[in-house]
């Protein structure tokens, strides 16, 4: 059997800022194991995300791997506007007013602007206004015209253009801003795999989304970032127009409250896993790092959990984008999924998944998954145009590794947010496919992941060079020098 070094199964996604801008820094990074970098489009210019991706490409050539890349959607984040004199102390018990008017002027301690005009039509008396990530709190009195005035429920100090969110949802500002709309322009024209919509709350956003990427040229995997309170009770209908979803736990905890976020986040990875789309947990992962070397027990313990729940990627966001230590702080990511996955037990019963069975490429993943867990496969070769069938395998936790093997960079990179999924160029055109079968062993076989007398499994279509077709599975051993075998007697 194969002694191949211990591999990481679940992926990193790393933030992209200021502190990855450092000579040598994203390098560095790519080195320690991300496989996804996110471009955070809320901030920096146009230019600065061309420039970083560009970098990412050339980085990531140089360094022999492929990498990928999220674009990130800033969404309609409502916000309060600017103070005259700097920030301000709002007091317990104290009236302040939330102004909705395009002229509002610069706020003060008894009043500021919103970001959000139809704020007004969205809450009543009684409702609780959470600003600043939820550190600081209003309870509404009345709305007169676009004034919503407010008791303070929990004061402290208040800043220019911090976030405004309703506990438990409601407002009923669109996903898809005009900037986001420009920004998916932006995200098509570098080439992004990934596009990540923010404050999703019906299928409908992520249809729209996807429309106007495909219009702009753009082929990316649309991601849902579930973080608002109203996209939970659509959930289902979220995660099937989405290619993946990500936990988003900032402004969705912030909505639902802390008490109900840890049921919630594996309530999503679960009926992601389930309805075969991929899931990124996100946000506040490894925070102290920001400033730390090292995460604290706490941090180690959230990360672990994500992935013991079956997550397919962890991502770090402020730790890599402007900490102190993006490098350590990928490292550290690496040492805890690796820590969790020896942990990790994958389901006994694969016919009893949960999982809809409605492809027959889904269905041949299934059959892929029984066939390697009874018999001892080593590995199982998915050789895939579009990355489908590894999808669909990647849906089915077994301890078992899965080779996506495809001539296509884009497609390739598009896998790099699938748990336990490993992509493999492979050029397999004007082959038959008993040749591609053997072409695909033999490779693996020369990269040092297959050994003589390992049992594997092959999947593949019927008309080799055509996407979405596999209908086949072969189970094959490896010979001498890494020439297949068939197998007589199992």
């Amino acid at each position: 059997m194969t002694t191949e070094p211990q591999s990481r199964r679940t992926r990193i996604v790393a933030t992209l800022g200021p502190a990855t801008d450092a000579p040598g820094m994203l390098e560095q990074i790519i080195a320690d194991g991300v496989d996804v970098v996110r471009l955070n489009l809320s901030h920096g210019q146009p230019d600065d995300h061309r420039a970083r991706a560009a970098a990412v490409r050339v980085a990531a050539a140089s360094a022999g791997r492929e990498v990928g890349i999220l674009a990130d959607l800033q969404g309609p984040k409502i916000r309060i506007e600017k103070f005259a004199n700097g920030p301000i102390e709002l007091v317990n018990g104290a009236s302040f007013v939330l102004d909705c008017r395009p002229d509002a002027p610069a706020g003060n301690d008894q009043r500021v602007g919103v970001s959000y005009y139809g704020l007004p039509n969205d809450v009543h008396a009684g409702d609780v206004l959470l600003l600043d990530d939820g550190l600081l709190a209003l309870t509404v009195l009345e709305v007169v015209g676009a004034e919503v005035r407010c008791q303070v429920l929990i004061g402290g100090r208040l800043s220019d253009r911090k976030g405004l969110n309703r506990q438990g949802g409601g407002l009923s500002v669109t996903a898809l801003s005009d900037k986001d709309k420009a920004d998916i322009k932006l995200a098509a024209e570098i080439g992004a795999d990934f596009l990540a919509v923010s404050f999703v709350r019906s299928a409908d956003d992520m249809h729209q989304a996807r429309r106007l990427l495909h219009e702009a040229g753009g082929n990316a995997s649309l991601v849902s970032k579930i973080e608002r309170a109203d996209a939970i009770p659509v959930l289902g209908e979220i995660i099937d127009a989405s290619d993946v979803v990500m936990v988003a736990r900032g402004d969705l905890g912030v909505e639902i409250g802390d008490a109900e976020l840890p049921g919630l986040q594996k309530k999503i990875i679960r009926e992601s896993v389930q309805r075969n789309r991929a899931v990124i947990t996100a946000t506040q992962m490894l925070q102290s790092m920001v400033y730390a070397p090292i995460p604290t027990r706490a941090e180690v313990l959230d990360v672990a959990n994500a992935v013991i729940d079956g997550t397919d990627a962890v991502m770090l966001s402020q730790e890599t984008a402007a900490g102190a230590h993006p490098d350590k702080a990928v490292q550290a990511m690496v040492r805890i999924c690796l820590g969790a996955e020896r942990q990790f037990e994958p389901k006994d019963d694969l016919t009893t998944a949960g999982h809809r069975l409605d492809r027959t490429d889904q269905a041949i993943a299934l059959a892929a998954m029984l066939v390697a867990k009874q018999l001892g496969v080593r590995a199982i070769i998915a050789l895939t145009e579009s990355g489908a069938t590894a999808q669909w395998l990647s849906r089915y936790r077994t301890a078992v590794p899965i080779y996506a093997l495809s001539p296509f960079d884009d497609a390739r990179r598009r896998m790099l947010v699938l748990r336990d999924v490993k992509p493999v160029e492979f050029n397999h055109a004007g082959q038959n496919l008993a040749a591609s079968a053997r072409a695909a062993v033999q490779l693996l076989f020369d990269q040092g992941k297959l050994s003589e007398g390992d049992r594997v499994v092959v999947t593949h279509g019927d008309h080799v060079g055509l996407g979405g077709g596999t209908n086949t599975l072969k189970l094959l051993a490896v010979g001498t020098g890494g020439m297949v075998e068939s197998l007589r007697d199992l």
